[in-house]
């Protein structure tokens, strides 16, 4: 029964998110009047994140039992993330030298947004946001990174405090449950949230006519993003294949979450439907309640890839060859700075400026990408989700195959 709803669910999401391209394609700006559903529903994903993040990785590091497996399973993660977002830059990298799409791009009248040249990130800042010394602001202003390490050395203590530590991880898992019941009654408003989502965001571009008329200034461009991205999905779909066991159908068992993620722009939005989706699929649920809160942070795959292609179309639009020692910066910069890149919308165009400055090349490029960067963003916020789930499946499944070899 449960299957059958999830089932009617999706696809009502579906019809949500078709709904929502259609209605903005064909009446533009009046589909403005709706995004204030959309934003509600944002919101109330919003809301959840804090408090499943940490019973989930409270519980999840609980259930763990032996601290010491926390190193297994950490490293495992880091270790999987770090490989696939190396490979989607390399995939951004090699497509955009095949294609050459800044090739002939006008690049006047291109300038750096004020907000984002206010905002200049550094890795001193990636390194200094791990750890925040207030708590309340680092939630307030939804910076999870920091909360979710306190929540991993917090749970890694109450293993250590014998049955004190377990009543206190009771109440952590008993508030997971909660959780994500909530966000099972959160989910029934999606196909009206995430419809509203998608029509407002195409009646800001316009309609359909202004949207492709964007497209068509950098078609190039944005048919390298998409390649790359599409390319990518099958990469870890192939990877899920072979590690854990899973092909087609974990992308069915992920679709409301991959929709969600298309409609929201945001992966830690997304987080809650993730790990639901995860859940139900049959991922380990420690998994569950750790890599994939990891994931959400610092994992952005498609933001890595879109990173490295968009770096490399400026440098082709303003005529500057980067031979190989150029696009190996790229690709060490475009990697570690996905990492940096909050789990929030369009939050790739300030850690490009880290890949920009690496290579010497014009900040005023990013304004070349503006006017597509919002379509783009909700696809590549879709391949980061997607390298999320793949990454908690395969990681569980390792994490229970070196369990078995040493039980053995």
């Amino acid at each position: 029964m449960a299957d059958k709803q999830h089932q009617t669910l999706l696809w009502a999401i579906l019809a949500g998110a078709v709904a929502g391209i259609a209605c903005g394609w064909l009446f533009g700006e009046r589909m403005q009047a709706v995004a204030w559903l959309g934003e509600l529903f944002l919101n109330a994903l919003k809301m959840v994140i804090l408090p499943l993040i940490i019973a989930a990785v409270i519980s999840g590091i609980g259930s763990l039992g032996d601290v010491r497996k926390l190193g297994q399973l950490g490293g495992l993660t880091v270790l999987f993330y770090a490989l696939t977002t190396a490979v989607a830059v390399l995939i951004g990298l090699i497509l955009v030298n095949i294609v050459r799409p800044g090739h002939g791009v006008e690049t006047l009248g291109s300038r750096l947004p004020e907000d984002i040249a206010q905002d200049p990130a550094g890795f001193s800042d990636i390194i200094h946001s791990l750890i925040n010394p207030n708590l309340v602001a680092a939630a307030a202003d939804l910076d999870l990174l920091p909360i979710i390490l306190f929540c991993l050395l917090f749970g890694a203590a109450l293993t250590t405090v014998g049955e004190r530590g377990k009543t206190v991880l009771q109440f952590f898992d008993g508030l997971n449950d909660a959780m994500m019941k909530l966000v099972m009654w959160i989910m029934v408003t999606a196909p009206i949230g995430i419809f509203a989502l998608i029509a407002g965001k195409f009646g800001e571009a316009g309609g359909g006519a202004a949207f492709l008329a964007e497209i068509r200034a950098v078609g190039w461009y944005v048919a390298t993003v998409i390649g790359g991205l599409i390319v990518h999905f099958f990469v870890l779909l192939t990877v899920a294949g072979t590690l854990a066991g899973r092909g087609f159908d974990y992308v069915r068992a992920m679709a409301r979450a991959l929709v969600t993620a298309f409609g929201t722009g945001s992966s830690s939005a997304t987080l809650p439907i993730t790990m639901e989706c995860a859940h139900e699929a049959g991922v380990d649920e420690r998994a569950v309640r750790f890599v994939l809160p990891l994931g959400a942070t610092i994992n952005m795959d498609g933001t890595a890839l879109y990173e490295a292609v968009a770096v490399m179309f400026i440098a082709q639009a303003y005529g500057i060859e980067l031979g190989f020692a150029g696009q190996t910066l790229i690709f060490i910069t475009a990697t570690l700075a996905a990492i940096g890149a909050a789990g929030i919308p369009q939050a790739g165009l300030v850690t490009m400026i880290i890949v920009l400055t690496a290579v010497n090349l014009p900040l005023e490029g990013i304004g070349l990408l503006l006017t597509v960067d919002w379509f783009l963003d909700r696809l590549r916020t879709t391949v980061n989700v997607w390298g999320d789930s793949v990454g908690a499946a395969v990681v569980g499944q390792l994490t229970g195959n070196l369990e078995q070899v040493e039980t053995a």
